[in-house]
């Protein structure tokens, strides 16, 4: 319905307003440049030349959707470059008009374009990325916390702030964005046509998610109730009641400028129509590992591994499943597989691996339950075992995929697991997950000289220095010496639910902590990143609200030797609510500041060198270094109705990356975010303290979860390097032109070039 009601738009729009094309206006192309593989011209409308507009080129004649997108400098002015040869659809896109005509192309050809003036505000808003639209939403007022209950006001009184009302709201942009055309139509707008929508699981869903659209009806009803049903139904029917009577966003998007107009993205579908979680380029460490190679993502919840390479824009793929006994197979091309691959990550020998979750997918005969845990897993002679066993059933693997065989492989694991990242030593993989109680890891080292997971793997509770006083700032500050019978379990931690998006403000200390005694927290450890300035993983502790960032470092003799510090976002002078919160994303600089991706929509910088106390009593609930944070929201606009400590921004940031070689073209050190719900990836300059917006216009809806950088040429300059992500919509007909799942999803490649007319 997306694609047509959008065709049905345009249409009408297109015969309702005449085209300049040839009219008043006759641009002038001086300056642009012509050249064998490029498309140059200018962009006016009946205004004159449009300045920060997009040009899109499109093709379907390369085996494989290609396109390729540009803005237009303060003249008007464009060039796409480096377009294969092929046929074009070629046309302009922008803030304040409406899309115009469609017009042939081919590299080597310059030619104009005539823009169209949106006719009211209406037709300029359906160009609006989704988090314009989503501030329409108006959650419960601040006075209606802590909730009562179904007797009362119908919020949940696990609800306790107006922050942890938004905080499980915002997260259903976990799995696509809000306020996007497929989320803010409804045919029937009341809380019982909403209550009959969350339980609807669309036809295609089973080709795209495998056997798992029912889980995610589930999440959704699951949802509802940690809101208070009713309550929850009635806030949706009325936001999108009130869309379709004609309410539209307060405010409208800026056009690209500055460097933002410098900008080029190319794209490639890939998948085949089917959900992607994440995509990886390159090694963390060494980002000219797998130069002009392939990119890699997985199909999360099929078992599939997916491939585009740039350079030919052919995709490929190859399927795998892990066995009741956890071994890990290829599969022929005509196998659907049954595995849950979640994360890729390169290695510095370009292998592959990846967390297989398992637990919706792994195939068990005849209903058969998960195995046991590997023997390792619990034997005393392990010395992580004796030190913290991990019984209990297992579907997580450890898969390393090596593409030159092809030949895979897989550790058996004894903690859950989610996503990973290299060490500086790039042969230490560290796990996030870890079944809410742990840090795990596999030393591949270790694991291509044995092949024995049991020797390979490790892990160590998370166990926090309260009962020193040293005031050491290294990696490793305090006693650095751990042991079962000198910790103590810290209830204000909490361990977290699976997300951690949800309900509730922080857990409350029930009793006393022995100032003799280490302490022990948990939490479910969803983003992580290796901090190259000593050698540290820091991980993003989703769980529970209001969540923080988690710094681990192994010591000289794990597991007695783990250490870890835990740190939240401070909370504002009205002592309950957060500067920022839902922080599932970390990514560290080479000076060693954490930069953390928030699901409020701020992106928090923390810098560990400004605190004062790191060990201690002082440290067991987070708050004890509020002087190494600082918070910034990301642009646009705010949620409606909200005042004060309880508003937020609309965007939702995922997952962000530190760009530590200058991949991007925009310096070396610069965090850039996952702007999940604005169609754009966000950089930050930390020394103007401004952000660069990197939006893609087309498809609309690109809800991305990471990103990866790499170099190819750096002798080529701008050319030679980029930096990708994908479209990470769980359902990928929410995307403009995906509604029934045959376009998409598409891998996208950012790249900064001189001037928007650089050839």
């Amino acid at each position: 319905m997306h694609k047509l009601i959008l065709r049905m738009f345009f249409a009408s729009t297109c015969l309702s307003v005449a085209m300049v094309s040839g009219a008043a206006w006759a641009a002038e192309a001086s300056g642009v440049p012509t050249a064998a593989d490029g498309i140059g011209g200018v962009v006016t409308s009946s205004k004159g030349p449009e300045a920060g507009v997009w040009v899109i080129a499109e093709s379907n004649d390369l085996g494989n959707r290609y396109i390729k997108i540009v803005v237009t400098d303060d003249q008007g002015r464009y060039f796409l470059p480096d377009l294969p040869k092929a046929k074009y659809e070629v046309w302009s896109r922008g803030y304040g008009l409406v899309d115009s005509p469609h017009m042939p192309g081919e590299p080597g050809k310059n030619m104009n374009l005539s823009a169209v003036i949106a006719p009211n505000a209406k037709a300029a808003s359906v160009y609006y990325p989704a988090n314009y639209w989503f501030a329409l939403v108006q959650p419960p007022p601040e006075s209606d916390f802590p909730g009562t209950g179904p007797k009362g006001n119908g919020i949940s009184p696990l609800m306790k702030t107006q922050q942890a009302w938004i905080s499980q709201m915002k997260g259903c942009i976990v799995c696509h964005q809000q306020g996007d055309m497929a989320t803010r139509t409804l045919l029937d707008n009341t809380p019982e046509g909403w209550a009959e929508r969350i339980t609807k699981s669309r036809p295609e869903g089973d080709r795209v998610l495998g056997n798992h659209g029912k889980d995610f009806v589930n999440t959704m009803q699951n949802g509802m109730t940690q809101f208070g049903r009713n309550r929850a139904l009635t806030m949706w029917a009325d936001y999108t009641k009130r869309v379709a009577d004609g309410a539209l966003p307060s405010e409208a998007p800026p056009r690209p400028t500055g460097v933002e107009r410098n900008l080029v993205l190319t794209t490639w579908d890939w998948a085949n129509g089917r959900y992607v979680h994440d995509n990886v380029a390159s090694d963390r460490h060494n980002p000219s590992m797998n130069a002009n190679g392939p990119i890699y993502g997985v199909i999360g919840m099929l078992g599939y591994i997916e491939m585009v390479n740039p350079v030919t824009g052919k995709q490929s793929e190859v399927g795998y499943k892990v066995t009741p006994n956890q071994k890990v197979e290829l599969l022929p091309a005509n196998e659907v597989p049954d595995a849950f691959p979640h994360n890729p990550m390169l290695d510095s020998k370009g292998r592959l691996w990846i967390t297989d979750l398992g637990r919706f997918g792994a195939p068990k005969p005849n209903g058969a339950p998960p195995p046991d845990k590997m023997p390792y897993c619990t034997d005393p002679a392990n010395k992580y075992a004796k030190y913290w066993p991990e019984p209990g059933k297992t579907t997580n693997t450890l898969v390393v995929y090596d593409p030159k065989g092809p030949k895979i492989d897989g550790l058996p694991m004894c903690n859950g697991m989610h996503h990973l990242q290299f060490n500086v030593d790039q042969k230490t993989l560290y796990l996030s997950g870890g079944s809410n109680q742990v840090v795990s890891w596999a030393d591949t080292a270790v694991w291509d000289q044995t092949h024995d997971a049991g020797k390979a793997i490790g892990w160590c509770p998370m166990v926090l220095d309260t009962n020193s006083t040293n005031p050491s700032k290294g990696p490793t500050p305090g006693d650095v010496t751990i042991t079962p019978d000198r910790t103590q379990w810290n209830d204000n931690a909490g361990t977290g639910g699976d997300m951690g998006e949800g309900a509730g403000a922080a857990v409350t200390v029930t009793k006393a902590l022995d100032p003799k005694k280490d302490t022990r927290i948990g939490g479910f450890l969803y983003g992580v990143d290796a901090d190259v300035h000593d050698g540290s993983m820091w991980f993003a502790k989703t769980g529970p609200f209001p969540t923080g960032l988690i710094k681990f470092h192994p010591g000289s003799n794990p597991p007695e030797t783990c250490h870890t510090e835990y740190f939240e976002p401070p909370k504002l002078a009205d002592g309950k609510n957060y500067a920022a919160y839902v922080c599932r994303g970390v990514s560290v600089d080479s000076k060693g500041v954490a930069w953390a991706a928030c699901g409020s929509g701020a992106v928090g910088r923390f810098d560990r060198s400004k605190c004062k106390t790191l060990s201690g009593p002082a440290v067991a609930d987070g708050q004890h270094c509020p002087e190494g944070w600082s918070v910034y929201d990301s642009p646009g606009p705010k949620l409606g109705g909200l005042k004060g400590a309880g508003g937020t921004t609309t965007d939702f940031h995922y997952l962000d990356w530190v760009d530590l070689h200058d991949t991007l073209g925009l310096g070396k050190d610069v965090p850039i975010m996952a702007g999940s719900n604005s169609d754009s990836l966000l950089a930050f300059d930390d020394n103007a303290k401004k952000w660069t917006v990197l939006r893609v216009p087309y498809p609309m809806s690109f809800h991305t979860r990471g990103m990866d950088g790499r170099f190819d040429d750096p002798s080529k300059g701008w050319k030679g390097k980029g930096i990708y992500a994908t479209y990470a919509t769980e359902p990928v007909w929410h995307q403009e032109g995906g509604e029934d799942a045959t376009y998409g999803p598409s891998v996208v490649r950012f790249q900064i070039r001189p001037t928007p007319l650089t050839p």
